[in-house]
């Protein structure tokens, strides 16, 4: 009678190990993708005892000049990890010690690890052209005269005139400060579901005047470096219209997921319980402790999902698209944007105008490796082939193709307020930076 039943039941346990198979079998490939294997500094040219001892010194000193509580550092060498570890607590009360696993919100560089990707996917696919009109793409700039003939090219490398920033916090509040209920509910419903923070919520179409603003905004008509995000708060939604997919599901899908970076991505405090690092007791937007939610406030205005900030993850996650980069877009096996677009995205694109940036990438200060390092940005002995981003909440990010070096400094140096200056009065993550090409073992 067992084995009666046994026959009865073996077809259906049979499908159900080579569903079970099959799975396993993807989910091993999706982790394989950008599975990050660690090696002894010794392994790769570095000498560990100076990598800790002074990275331990600085970031120690840090800490206690109050530059920011608590930070994570995770440097890799050929693709590999040879440094990882965390630093200090969540706040400065030390009650929670910071984790490898802890979340941090990305601030700018949500810019490089968010939309540049997207688009840099988009023009491999010749759904963009850098050189061609934005006006081509985006519609209302047709009708604008001072931007209808600006290029792709110059917006994503600061050259385009842009202004910098916009408040545009100061377009929901009354001169008093109080929110306005005409952009603002503390309850959601079908014409306020964008959520900027607990109990409050955004009018839906509030991203249309942030849009008609920045159409509208001055451009200036000297062609020189001129640093500006606005670009940036328009890309998601050129990038949903280009792609046919929605922003988000569009990153996961094409990027996170195949890479493993799990805990890459927009909310995370809608989305799941895992730790994240507070920001900063806010004193002028929601007036209590910002945890879990976007720090900037435009990108909070826009529901927490935006392009020039609003993006939260680990060290480790990062270092797996940073990888993707310092690689010429491949990892492993797999080919994610073509090397040819990448190369093309690092390059400085206008060094006779004293811009030392790429496309949407920062680069080093030109002359770079001849400053003290005081005055360099980042590490006097980056190569000028690096490319990476740094952050207003303390975040930094560099990646060295030529030494194969990525560094990933992350801290909340904003907590308790971002009035704190000292991650830059000390210059924290240059000198940090410094260490990890200093730290080269003779004759390697």
């Amino acid at each position: 009678m067992l084995f009666g039943c046994f026959n009865l039941a073996y077809p259906i346990l049979k499908n159900v190990a080579f569903l079970v198979a099959s799975l396993l079998s993807w989910s091993c490939f999706s982790q394989n993708v950008g599975h990050l294997i660690k090696a002894h500094p010794s392994e790769m040219g570095l000498d560990s005892l100076v990598m800790h001892t002074r990275a331990d010194s600085i970031i120690t000193h840090g800490i206690k000049e109050q530059a920011f509580p608590g930070a994570q550092l995770l440097v890799t060498k050929k693709g590999r990890i040879v440094f990882h570890k965390a630093y200090g607590f969540h706040t400065y009360d030390s009650l929670q010690p910071v984790s490898l696993s802890d979340r941090y919100d990305l601030a700018s560089v949500t810019k490089i690890t968010a939309p540049l990707p997207a688009l840099m996917q988009l023009v491999d696919e010749g759904k963009l052209d850098l050189d061609l009109p934005f006006s081509t793409y985006w519609k209302p700039w047709r009708k604008q005269k001072d931007k209808k003939d600006l290029t792709l090219r110059e917006i994503l490398a600061h050259q385009a005139g842009l202004q910098p920033y916009i408040v545009f916090l100061n377009k929901i509040r009354t001169k008093k400060g109080k929110l306005k209920r005409r952009f603002t509910r503390k309850a959601p419903s079908k014409r306020f579901e964008k959520q900027a923070y607990e109990k409050l919520y955004v009018k839906n179409r509030f991203e249309r005047k942030v849009w008609r603003t920045i159409n509208r905004s001055k451009v200036s008509q000297d062609k020189k470096y001129r640093y500006s995000g606005l670009a940036f708060l328009i890309f998601p939604k050129l990038i949903e219209q280009l792609s046919g997919q929605g922003y988000p599901s569009y990153l996961q899908e094409n990027f996170y997921d195949p890479l493993g970076a799990k805990t890459l991505g927009f909310n995370p405090k809608k989305n799941d319980d895992a730790p994240i690092i507070p920001t900063e007791m806010d004193t002028i937007f929601r007036h209590t402790l910002t945890q879990g939610w976007v720090h900037d406030e435009n990108a909070a205005l826009l529901g927490g999902v935006s392009g020039n900030a609003g993006l939260f993850g680990n060290a480790r996650d990062l270092a797996k698209l940073l990888l993707l980069y310092q690689n010429y877009g491949k990892v492993n096996d797999r080919t994610f944007i073509s090397s040819h677009t990448v190369r093309e995205f690092i390059k400085v694109q206008y060094p006779g105008n004293d811009n030392r940036r790429g496309l949407g990438f920062d680069k080093p200060l030109l002359g770079n490796d001849t400053l003290a390092l005081k005055d360099a940005y980042p590490a006097p002995l980056a190569s000028p082939e690096s490319f990476g981003h740094s952050g207003f909440t303390g975040t930094f990010v560099w990646v060295d193709p030529k030494y194969q070096l990525v560094f990933i400094f992350l801290s909340n140096r904003v907590y308790p307020y971002r009035s704190h200056r000292n991650l830059y009065e000390l210059n924290i993550r240059t000198a940090l930076h410094q260490v990890f090409y200093e730290a080269k073992i003779e004759g390697n």
